[in-house]
């Protein structure tokens, strides 16, 4: 329509979302349909946090809050930081947002101008490159490939920095692959964006406490401490406490990049919901027992997908390191017919059929930048994830 605006047209509606709405409405409308493309814990969120919601609607903390955080999480931000690794920071090195997807805009926003350059490993979380785009930016993608354990190398990061590259985004464990960096990878990688100084980089630790036996978390400004004046560390309390809507991300960053986001988020949304910072508050400075049984659950789960995965004609599924996604590549499936006529020729063909005939919802590949694959969120239930791997064994053993 001739009265929007241009830059609308450089970005799509999330494909995640899409797919989740309408696996929803297909299970409103009476369907036997099971979804694995929601990227949210199946747990509710734990007790003690739910319990100091509540003390503070009591106390009356339903007022306008500063503009990016109360003082008290903040304080919080700056202990999990240090406890947890071993970066200091001042509380006004601090963001707060609602969620970690308007904290990675706002810094895209106040920093981007027309010909800048994000670099980005594919596959990537669906919104990095669309919100690149919105920005003024050009996103740049690198692919991490199935052989490479879906990470990329010193070297692809090397080739493709320019003069124009502003920002490397990082995500380990990614979503939507679970890969995670070690110290040594990711000290490699430190080292390329050390030998070029105008490179900042944008770290999105979200699923930084979902980290499976045999990896270990670390993040780039302390692996690298010559890298902490140029990097935006993010996070927030979605996915390790099971606090999707609760809407809350954080960052710590340079004190100029922080206060250049508070000005843009103070023409936007303001203040995240004041009941959800004293909840979060809580949750990083509350008992944090509870993530190991939790992880105890994703990693049987992870287990019982792969392994089922793995056993289905024409799939290779890779074992992930941490988050609660799994990537599996269908080279194999690739060119075949399903058992009811559907021409399987992209890995979006692959969804569309196996939700239609089977009724499973997954996210198809070229959505993150890779293909052939899907992603499978395996937080959910176990007999759901049971029948989910059985539905999608039949499909592909239905396949000519």
């Amino acid at each position: 329509m001739p009265f929007l605006s241009d830059s609308l047209s450089r970005i799509s509606p999330s494909p995640t979302i899409a797919i989740s709405n309408a696996a929803a409405e297909m299970k409103a409308a009476g369907q036997d349909i099971i979804s694995l493309s929601a990227g949210e814990p199946d747990f509710d969120t734990p007790d003690h946090i739910k319990l100091a919601a509540k003390a503070a609607i009591d106390r009356g903390e339903t007022k306008y809050t500063a503009v990016d955080g109360i003082a008290q999480l903040k304080a919080a931000i700056v202990r999990k930081f240090k406890r947890d690794n071993n970066l200091d920071y001042a509380p006004n090195q601090i963001s707060v947002s609602t969620g970690g997807k308007q904290v990675l805009f706002n810094a895209l926003m106040a920093t981007l101008n027309p010909g800048d350059e994000v670099v980005i490993p594919a596959p990537y979380w669906v919104s990095y490159p669309d919100m690149v785009s919105l920005a003024g930016g050009t996103p740049v993608t690198v692919a991490a490939t199935l052989a490479n354990e879906f990470k990329i190398t010193p070297e692809q990061l090397e080739a493709v920095i320019t003069p124009a590259t502003k920002w490397f985004i990082f995500n380990s464990p990614s979503n939507p692959t679970g890969a995670g960096y070690s110290r040594d990878e990711l000290k490699a990688l430190t080292d390329v964006l050390m030998r070029h100084p105008h490179v900042w980089v944008m770290t999105d630790d979200m699923y930084e406490h979902i980290a499976f036996p045999g990896f270990t978390f670390a993040t780039p400004a302390a692996v690298e401490p010559g890298l902490y004046n140029r990097t935006l560390t993010v996070n927030g309390v979605s996915k390790a406490y099971a606090m999707t809507g609760w809407r809350i991300g954080y960052a710590a960053g340079p004190v100029e990049l922080i206060t250049a986001m508070r000005k843009l988020q103070s023409q936007s949304t303001s203040n995240p919901c004041s009941i959800s910072q004293w909840a979060a508050v809580a949750a990083l400075d509350g008992p944090q027992d509870f993530l190991i049984e939790r992880n105890a659950a994703f990693l049987r789960r992870r287990d019982k997908v792969v392994a089922a995965l793995n056993a289905c004609p024409g799939i290779t599924c890779p074992t992930p390191d941490g988050a609660f996604y799994v990537y599996p590549f269908i080279e194999g499936c690739i060119g075949k017919t399903s058992a009811e006529g559907a021409v399987i020729d992209t890995d979006e063909a692959f969804a569309t059929a196996l939700l239609a005939e089977h009724g499973v919802a997954v996210v198809f590949g070229a959505a993150f930048g890779l293909s052939p694959a899907f992603r499978i969120s395996y937080a959910t239930s176990d007999e759901d994830l049971s029948e989910a791997c059985a539905r999608i064994a039949a499909f592909c053993a239905g396949m000519t």
